[in-house]
């Protein structure tokens, strides 16, 4: 299991470009991160050596010298404590100010707001 506290904002990324293609190979991953900025080949793939020794990424399979890597928790495992303790840390352990905040400020497509609301009518089914 992955714990998300003792993972850099550089390995996190990494980590969701695994969780997006299921299996990658280091130069794949290179690749996709040198389209967003410039980053040697070296430098993902120590990120990805230490995520291997996290027990965040696993060898899937080898062709040829070519290692692949597939994420070892999806990333629902990460993603539910990171936002609890963003939480915690900005809102001071409220969930309202938070959601106030992606209604009024973030720009959100009608199929966002539909889906909103979608949850929204089950969470209350939930409470009844």
């Amino acid at each position: 299991m992955i714990d998300f506290m003792s993972l850099s904002d550089f390995e996190l990324e990494v980590m969701q470009l695994f969780w997006v293609h299921k299996e990658a190979s280091a130069p794949q991953i290179h690749k996709l991160i040198e389209q967003k900025r410039a980053v040697k080949y070296t430098t993902v793939k120590t990120i990805i050596d230490r995520l291997e020794k996290k027990h965040s990424l696993k060898r899937s399979r080898t062709e040829g010298r070519t290692i692949f890597y597939a994420p070892i928790s999806e990333k629902q495992t990460v993603s539910t404590p990171l936002i609890k303790e963003f939480i915690n840390k900005v809102f001071l352990g409220k969930s309202r100010p938070l959601a106030a905040h992606i209604l009024e400020e973030e720009e959100l497509t009608l199929e966002d707001i539909e889906y909103l609301e979608t949850l929204l009518k089950e969470r209350k089914k939930d409470l009844k």
